[in-house]
């Protein structure tokens, strides 16, 4: 099959060289057009520099796969093909986009008979060599004529990728998966920082985190990541423990709340990641006077 794929970075870069290492034919695009030219260079990509230019290099019906950060660059990017594309043809958002706003815009899209797919897409650096998970949104039709892709992409042509409801659906469940995520990375995090601190026994956590990797209930791909990570550095000496989050655990939070779920592990750890950021905290400063005033309890001070 053919389709274009606009944003080729990290993520969109890899997933192009699966798609022609698979025997697609690819049309990319990309704000950067040296990246354009590289992967065209090294892995026969077809380049394009401009999304119309994408559209035109395609045979109807058209599938673009976008694949920009969410939020005003998706939104900008899609308006623009909405205007550039055809009744019959596909955007497939692969990106980490809110679930309402898929469904937002494929009522828009439909109206000029183009079609909408949403396809959270889970794997990260790893995509390439061990392929993608993808939960997707939309018509079973759209996606039964798109397998090819799908399977090109995913660890195998028979598993870790599905339809998984109408659009919107592919996006939300990527969004739970992320808020997932979240708690499990908190949950090791803490462990390890227990460990770390029993100074007493000497822990290799290095070696702890490879004997988890078998045989263990809480083994898992996180880990084998934390046993890599661990493997550099045990302090991490070289590493700010500053989180970020991009998105996808504080949509999940405020979903739990709107559907009076209790999501009281993923809301903590979201939280934790805000902790992260405070070099120093106004709170703690104010729960250590109010020790001291009630109690004659010691403060620190600068």
């Amino acid at each position: 099959m053919e389709l274009a794929m606009i944003g080729l970075g990290k993520m969109g870069g890899n997933m192009a060289q699966r798609l022609l290492k698979g025997g697609h034919r690819v049309i990319g695009v990309n704000r950067s057009q040296e990246v354009t030219r590289q992967l065209a260079a090294d892995h026969g990509l077809v380049p394009a520099f401009s999304n119309q230019e994408a559209v035109n290099a395609l045979i109807s019906p058209r599938t673009i796969w976008v694949m920009v950060p969410s939020g005003a660059a998706t939104e900008a990017v899609v308006n623009e093909l909405g205007d550039l594309l055809s009744p019959g043809d596909t955007i497939v958002d692969g990106g980490n986009t809110y679930y309402k706003d898929d469904m937002r815009r494929a009522a828009a899209l439909d109206l000029k008979g183009i079609h909408y797919l949403d396809a959270g897409t889970s794997g990260g650096v790893w995509g390439l060599a061990e392929g993608y998970s993808l939960m997707i949104g939309g018509k079973p039709e759209l996606v039964e004529r798109l397998s090819p892709i799908f399977e090109t992409l995913a660890p195998e042509t028979d598993k870790g990728w599905g339809r998984v409801g109408p659009v919107g659906a592919g996006h939300f469940v990527k969004m739970i998966h992320n808020g997932i995520e979240y708690g499990l990375m908190q949950a090791y995090a803490e462990g390890f920082e227990i460990m770390h601190a029993k100074r007493d026994f000497a822990l290799d956590l290095e070696q702890i985190s490879q004997i988890w990797r078998y045989g263990s209930v809480v083994r898992s791909w996180l880990l084998d990541l934390t046993a890599d990570a661990l493997a550099k550095d045990q302090d991490l000496a070289h590493i700010k423990g500053w989180v970020a989050d991009s998105g996808e655990g504080r949509w999940t939070v405020a979903e739990a709340i709107d559907l009076d779920v209790p999501a009281p592990v993923i809301t903590l750890s979201l939280q934790q990641r805000f902790i992260s950021r405070q070099d120093e905290s106004y709170a703690a400063k104010l729960l250590a006077a109010m020790r001291n005033e009630f109690g004659g309890h010691a403060v620190k001070t600068e």
